[in-house]
């Protein structure tokens, strides 16, 4: 290779940090340009928010969509700190600008609902404008951006009516091709995440077709068991007869599981599995969840003679006709694998949640013997009779 302008040294080596990085490849940082993009910037700027309720400091988190195409993000929390952070600037400010700043300890108890989990600095660099607005010791404090970039200092805007947080953003319309939020796809998540977190209230409101509004609120007292019902299409009480549900701690795991499910009359099978409320696409949860089901139940069956001592032992996959299930693990550090990270590999988690499974279930089994007779003979015989 001749040397001169053709040389390849550190010179020609670009250093791109912060928002100037976002905005040169939002695709890294939000998975799209599109809608779905889009999408996770509500997620982005929520998921400091969500975490706040989760960890007690706030009891609630409202997202609405605004007529001019902005986004208002609101918490009732303590207020995110105006004072000097580590490194200079108000805390308020290194949230928005700085990667990592302010991220969660990690663990079981955080949530992560971006594409990447970077935070706030995100939705700051992918917008034309955002307004920060805080809440705090009696004063309400507002700051201004432009493109990621701060136009006004953190200032004083009078006294507090309470406290909190609130983050209003509009996306940048020479990055996204598209303006239009899919409002069925943000409620489905953040149903999603009422369901698997029980102390979390989120609300979601369009008002982008005024004088009308939509407005939907979700919270979920009793967890998985409201997850089964909704995926069958029906409301569940507390006391369900029809779904079974469980959890426990795991320290072999270093976790928690929660695990709720229900045969149908149909010959469809709907598993749904969470890690650290993170969609998965499989995983050692999942494998565990299926170990443990077909043990509980063929253990049963033996010893209740439901199965003729000539008959094989019952498979997953016949077992798993009709069977609608969530099975949500919280680790204190999960292991990812796959391009999107929908893969859970945690080796631990698949005995765990085998033994945790076949113990509760061959529990519950045994104390309702009318309806695990009918669960048994259901599966040995099919759900429908061709």
């Amino acid at each position: 290779m001749s040397e001169g302008s053709d040389a390849y040294d550190a010179s020609r080596i670009q250093v791109l940090e912060g928002r100037e990085a976002v905005r040169k490849r939002p695709g890294m940082y939000v998975g799209a340009t599109g809608e779905r993009g889009l999408r996770q910037l509500v997620f982005e700027a929520a998921d400091r928010a969500v975490n706040e309720v989760l960890a007690g400091r706030a009891s609630r988190v409202d997202v609405t969509l605004m007529p001019d195409g902005g986004v208002c993000v609101t918490d009732d929390g303590p207020g995110v700190p105006i004072d000097q952070a580590e490194g200079g600037g108000p805390a308020l400010e290194a949230l928005l600008t700085r990667m990592g700043f302010g991220s969660g300890a990690g663990g079981r108890h955080d949530v992560t609902l971006g594409f990447c989990g970077v935070g706030p600095i995100v939705v700051n660099a992918l917008s034309s404008r955002l307004t920060a607005e805080v809440q705090r010791d009696g004063v309400r404090w507002v700051q201004e951006y432009v493109r990621g970039v701060a136009v006004t200092p953190l200032t004083e805007a009078g006294p507090a009516t309470g406290t909190g947080t609130t983050l209003t953003f509009w996306p940048d319309a020479g990055i996204f091709t598209t303006s239009e939020f899919s409002f069925g796809a943000l409620a489905d998540r953040f149903r999603e995440l009422a369901f698997l977190n029980r102390d979390l209230e989120i609300s979601l409101t369009d008002r982008r077709c005024p004088p009308e509004s939509v407005s939907v609120r979700f919270r979920s007292p009793n967890g998985a068991r409201d997850f089964v019902a909704f995926l069958d299409g029906r409301t569940a009480s507390p006391g369900d007869p029809g779904i079974i549900g469980f959890e426990w701690e795991d320290p072999q795991m270093a976790g928690a599981v929660e695990v709720a499910l229900r045969w149908r009359d149909t010959d469809e099978e709907r598993v749904q599995g969470f890690a650290n409320s993170r969609p998965t696409d499989g995983g050692t949860h999942e494998r565990g969840f299926r170990d443990g089901v077909a043990a509980a139940v063929n253990t049963y069956a033996r010893k209740r003679r439901l199965l003729a001592v000539t008959e094989p032992d019952l498979d997953a996959d016949r077992i798993g006709v009709g069977l609608t299930a969530v099975v949500s693990v919280k680790l204190d550090a999960p292991e990812f694998h796959g391009a999107m990270r929908g893969v859970l590999g945690n080796a631990a988690v698949r005995a765990c949640v085998d033994q945790g499974v076949r113990d509760h279930l061959g529990t519950w089994l045994e104390g309702h013997p009318e309806r695990a007779a009918a669960v048994i003979d259901r599966i040995v015989h099919g759900a429908h009779r061709h």
